[in-house]
């Protein structure tokens, strides 16, 4: 259970004004930080969308201090949505912020635009140790298609989480961007789930729960 308590409300100093941001806190321990970014602002996508929550939980629950925040013009976040250009620099703020305060290596995932965009910002960062894709919409989307070839040259382990019915992210097209993606990679699709994850949650984060272990946290040394 999440202690909502201790949630800290505060905002990131982004490059179009501030950036409204919630921290769920970790354990003394944590071994990383982790922020999750949100889906297409004009489609109603926030930092409180329901898939966004629980990867936040999947993640907190190993004790990692998890960062949310909302993309310009979202909330009350300064600034208008940029079609996804400047979004890429708000991810960048989290990620130095992140980096900043607990000198951890990062978990980035990201859903829908979030992951479109995101992973533009955490790819080539040394300081993210692993990415999480969730609903990548390999589809076109409002007539734009996202570009992910930036992806072949990141050797981080990657996990892309989407439902087997994703309308945005259609299985033969997903499997074929996956196949251009070097290792260590994962590929996992819920069957019967859409793009928002309806009703298959606990399988999404369930998913999400069991690639940090295999690939994050396996192979740390105990203390």
């Amino acid at each position: 259970m999440i202690n909502t308590s201790s949630i800290k409300s505060f905002f990131l100093d982004g490059p179009a004004g501030q950036l409204e941001a919630l921290l769920n806190p970790g354990a003394e321990n944590a071994s990383h930080s982790a922020v999750v970014c949100h889906p297409h602002p004009l489609f109603g996508g926030t930092m409180h969308t329901k898939a966004v929550f629980h990867t936040m939980k999947a993640l907190n629950g190993f004790g990692f201090p998890v960062l949310r925040f909302n993309f310009r013009g979202v909330g009350l976040s300064a600034g208008e949505h940029d079609n996804g250009r400047g979004e890429v620099a708000d991810v960048r703020t989290a990620i130095e912020w992140l980096a900043s305060e607990f000198r951890l290596p990062i978990i980035f995932a990201g859903f829908s635009f979030g992951a479109a965009i995101g992973l533009q910002a955490a790819s080539p960062d040394p300081r993210v140790a692993g990415l999480i894709s969730l609903g990548t919409p390999v589809a076109a989307v409002d007539g734009r298609a996202y570009d992910f070839s930036f992806l072949q040259s990141c050797t981080r382990p990657k996990l892309f989480l989407s439902g087997a019915r994703d309308e945005f992210g259609p299985r033969a097209q997903l499997q074929k961007l996956v196949t251009t993606v070097p290792e260590p990679k994962k590929l996992v699709l819920i069957e019967g789930a859409d793009h928002f994850f309806d009703g298959r949650l606990r399988e999404m984060k369930e998913a999400i729960e069991g690639w940090v272990r295999e690939e994050l946290l396996a192979n740390r040394p105990s203390k």
